[in-house]
């Protein structure tokens, strides 16, 4: 046999986490790094949260699982608490961020549906857009990468540049749901919408009875400083994606809703085994409890603006390899003159810090959101050596 037990779908590296403390991790070996990935936006809170520790720990001895056959009192409670901080009326819990997409495309189709306009049923996506990896989610991209081999795709969807509003509405036809968009794509390469793309967006579905659906599954979360990054915007979705950072690594997602855009979601169009089962709430609540805490977000706001200052006071010395940083609060992106995932493999197995490649040669630098100046500054010690050391390959 020469395939793997793990089915050989990701180039692992040579990094083997077995414990986190915090904003970093320590591998098998006993190395220590400092951990700006979060699971890719996913470890909010970073590792080892006292409080999310305890609420999984507690629950966990309490109730697991029950399956949505039954009421449950856990969800209902969650749920009415995103609907009190956010544009939405109702949630719908998945376990993944993929999950949580694929909700929110047949609650868009399914309110044409329920409208008497079945037709009605193509969301025109963008460009660099990465929405997931299920056959609806690659159908929703354009990127060869994520669609190769896996043929014939979903029909339903209709490819536009990101950030080319004239383009978009070109598009619009008498097939046309809605628009599905990442208000800042992570994959793509931390490219983040003007504003008047988003909100010339808005004003088409609000024109046209379309439906705004937005992907905040690495955007949303209190990663750009506010709650979800559509608030940067001055904008409200109709329906919207999000996980990650919603269970600060407990496998979670969601759909959220306004009672108008997910009138057609009644008994038997959707469900879930594992959804929004009490051990996922318990975790929900805590990451939830602690973004709310009073000054968390700005403080969000305020280590971004320190980490943004501080990696662009650093690109002059190193103008060779670094050419600029993109991105709101702690979802930043500094791009490179060469390739970003060579220089990402030599930030972390010679200098300990672990970052994340994207598209056009961009570095993902997604740190926990609980980090503090002196985590700020462990990175651009560790980035600015590995910059002054590092040797771009000769065809970069």
């Amino acid at each position: 046999m020469t395939i793997t037990p793990l089915m050989p779908v990701y180039p692992r590296c040579g990094v083997r986490p077995v414990r986190g403390e915090g904003c970093h991790l320590i591998s098998e070996d006993g190395s220590r790094y400092l951990d700006f990935a979060s699971g890719i936006a996913v470890n909010a809170l970073g590792h080892g949260h006292p409080k999310l520790v305890k609420a999984i720990a507690d629950q966990a001895a309490t109730l697991m699982h029950v399956s949505n056959l039954y009421g449950s009192p856990q969800g209902e409670h969650f749920a009415q608490r995103l609907v009190d901080n956010t544009f939405a009326d109702t949630v719908f819990f998945t376990n993944s961020g993929a999950e949580a997409v694929e909700c929110a495309i047949k609650t868009a189709r399914r309110y044409h549906f329920a409208n008497g306009n079945p037709e009605r049923h193509d969301l025109i996506t963008f460009s660099m857009a990465f929405h997931g990896r299920t056959i609806g989610t690659i159908s929703a991209t354009n990127q060869a990468k994520m669609r190769d081999g896996f043929e014939p795709l979903l029909p339903g969807f209709r490819y536009a540049e990101f950030n080319d509003l004239e383009g978009a509405l070109a598009l619009i036809d008498e097939h046309t749901a809605g628009f599905l968009v990442e208000p800042i794509q992570g994959e793509g390469g931390i490219r983040a919408a003007p504003p008047e793309f988003l909100q010339g967006l808005r004003k088409a579905c609000d024109e046209h009875g379309l439906l705004l659906v937005l992907d905040e599954v690495q955007a949303g979360y209190g990663r750009t400083g506010k709650l979800f990054a559509h608030e940067l915007y001055g904008i409200t979705p109709d329906i919207m994606a999000v996980a990650k950072g919603i269970g600060g690594g407990f496998p979670l997602g969601a759909c959220l809703a306004t009672e108008e855009a997910a009138k057609g979601m009644v008994i038997g169009t959707h469900g879930s085994t594992y959804g929004g089962n009490p051990l996922a709430m318990a975790a929900g609540e805590a990451v939830l409890d602690v973004l709310l805490e009073e000054g968390f977000l700005d403080n969000v706001t305020r280590m971004g603006e320190r980490l943004r200052s501080s990696l662009e006071q650093m690109i002059p010395n190193h103008d060779h390899l670094f050419d600029s940083v993109r991105g709101h609060g702690l979802m930043l992106g500094l791009k490179l003159k060469s390739d970003s995932r060579r220089f990402v493999e030599f930030a972390r197995d010679n200098h300990g810090l672990l970052l994340v490649s994207a598209g056009e040669n961009v570095v993902r630098i997604l740190p926990p959101l609980v980090i503090d100046e002196s985590h700020i500054a462990e990175c651009l010690e560790k980035l600015s050596e590995a910059a002054r050391v590092y040797v771009p390959a000769s065809d970069d």
